[in-house]
């Protein structure tokens, strides 16, 4: 019954959805009329009786008796340049006769886009809908009287921050620039990073109210097409009012929307984006987002880090090690310590047992419920620390750790041996950020099953998120890759970081039709003497 209701429940919002998105693509398209006051009234109708709406009225040329106007946004537009470089031309630079205007009218707009503004990108349309939005965009839009064409001028001048170093993604060794919240500065730093003529930026504008311009980098002949068609596609599904910051497009593309591991990578570092373009991905950029989304995104991508490529290949494999190590005690190690407290006493070494017995006598709450109620702890303060003030930030942290958790043991709330269990764990989740959600939340799970199962329930438990990461995919690549399924080529970069001299192929699981990115044979090696030949 229930499922028959949601069933057509179901089938009723598809229909009413195909209907209003039928409804707007057979919305008939307004133009532009040659009555330059009805043009302006239809725009000043449109766009509100807004105070940073700015419609000029100006003659066209000083020897000449055509009206014109120039409508922008302030705020959106750099003074200088329409002043300097469309105002002023149009005004006073334009030498057409009086009579030679009259009789070629129809001519005129396009002696004005090719032989008198000075500006570099200049479109010309009819549709007034498409002068809105690009009013709205930055651009400044000029119309002229007997003329139903109009001008769309890139003047985009608004204050913008400067690249600075990220702050989510340190690094050692590697670049130190970040991309910001101007989508034109993201895409110039990829640029910059990658001088390949192939390198394709594919925009479009998601949002019904905030048209915001989303842009689908990656490099032709490296990228599947196949890939960029479904990102595309879902791209242009989505159907909302407004796309403020690019997790909401994460939220609309991801391939698990209710998994707790992201199938979405999400970095503000070019250098990651441009060494991921650069293996066969695409990369997401929104405008007003200092953020970028990366597609395909494996498991294992979580645990490497920037500074794995710039530093010697042993050592980032250690520390690619000491990543996994620290992501399994953030999740195992409450869940390990209150199974074996509340079940399985005796796999403790005998002295351990002691002291642990010694610490927890006279504390009134169970161990399962002593371990949620820490781990509880740390997420307010976690959260409060992220939350205040950098200059309070800190200070929560100290009090936390040392006020707040020496006090619950001396007033014998909490063991000692808890406090420590928790410290650590909650060390341990801060070296793997990308998991850092998913790792609270399982942590949290897995704790409470321990308290109810043992490790028994652990184990089953373990199984089950096993089982979900195998099921996973992003853009139809198995989440788990290269691991399984297998490819012993793509080894090199999961458990170890290998010469970078030694990866001269692309990951398998993309599927480019480039799957050489260096030349073999680059070892290294130290030059050959001759026999019995000294230097010196």
């Amino acid at each position: 019954m229930f499922r028959l209701l949601s069933q057509k429940m179901r089938r009723y919002r598809t229909s009413s959805s195909d209907n209003q998105t039928q409804a707007k693509q057979n919305a008939s398209p307004k133009y532009l009329s040659k009555n330059l006051e009805g043009n302006l009234q239809v725009l000043r109708e449109e766009l509100g009786q807004s105070s940073d709406v700015i419609i000029r009225d100006m003659k066209i040329s000083s020897n000449s008796d055509v009206d014109g106007a120039v409508i922008y946004i302030d705020g959106l537009v750099d003074r200088n340049l329409l002043n300097q470089d469309i105002l002023q031309p149009l005004m006073f630079n334009l030498q057409v006769i009086k009579d030679n205007v009259n009789q070629k009218q129809s001519k005129l707009i396009d002696f004005i886009k090719s032989s008198v503004l000075t500006v570099g990108q200049i479109s010309g349309t009819e549709d007034i809908d498409t002068v809105i939005a690009g009013v709205l965009s930055g651009h400044t839009a000029i119309l002229i009287e007997g003329v139903t064409q109009a001008l769309l001028i890139d003047t985009k001048g608004w204050e913008t921050r400067n690249v600075d170093e990220p702050t989510n993604e340190v690094s050692i060794r590697g670049p130190k620039d970040s991309f910001n919240e101007t989508l034109r500065t993201n895409t110039a730093l990829l640029r910059r990073k990658i001088r390949d003529p192939r390198l394709t930026f594919q925009s479009l504008q998601i949002g019904e109210r905030s048209k915001t311009d989303v842009t689908v980098a990656y490099i032709k002949g490296i990228t599947p097409d196949h890939l960029i068609s479904e990102i595309n596609q879902r791209l242009k599904r989505i159907d909302t009012d407004a796309i403020l910051d690019i997790g909401y497009i994460e939220q609309f593309i991801e391939d698990s929307p209710l998994s707790l591991f992201p199938t979405v990578g999400v970095t503000q570092r070019p250098d990651v984006v441009a060494a991921k373009i650069l293996e066969g991905r695409a990369a997401i950029l929104v405008d007003g987002s200092p953020m970028a989304l990366t597609m395909p995104f494996l498991f294992i991508e979580g645990f490497q880090n920037p500074d794995d490529y710039y530093a010697r290949p042993f050592f980032a494999a250690a520390i690619r090690w000491l990543r996994l190590l620290g992501f399994t005690l953030s999740i195992y190690l409450p869940g390990i310590f209150v199974s074996l407290k509340a079940f399985h006493p005796e796999l403790f070494p005998a002295p351990l047992l002691v002291s642990v017995a010694a610490a927890r006598e006279g504390l009134p709450f169970p161990v399962a419920l002593e371990a949620i109620l820490m781990l509880s702890l740390f997420e307010i303060l976690r959260e409060a620390g992220l939350r205040m003030p950098r200059s309070l930030g800190p200070a929560v942290s100290i009090v936390g750790a040392l006020v707040i958790g020496q006090a619950a043991v001396s007033a014998g709330l909490v063991g000692a041996p808890m406090v420590i269990v928790v410290a650590t764990t909650a060390i341990a989740s801060f070296l793997v950020v990308p998991y850092a959600d998913a790792g609270a939340l399982l942590r949290f799970l897995m704790t409470i099953v321990a308290g109810f199962l043992g490790l028994f329930g652990m184990v089953i438990f373990q199984l089950e998120i096993l089982s979900h990461l195998a099921a996973l995919r992003s853009l139809g690549v198995p989440y788990l890759s290269p691991v399984t399924p297998l490819k012993l080529r793509g080894l090199k970069d999961v458990f170890i970081r290998a010469p970078l001299w030694a990866m001269d192929r692309r990951p398998e699981f993309l599927d480019s039709s480039d799957k050489r990115r260096q030349s073999p044979g680059q070892m290294p090696r130290a030059p050959q003497t001759k026999p019995g030949k000294r230097e010196g």
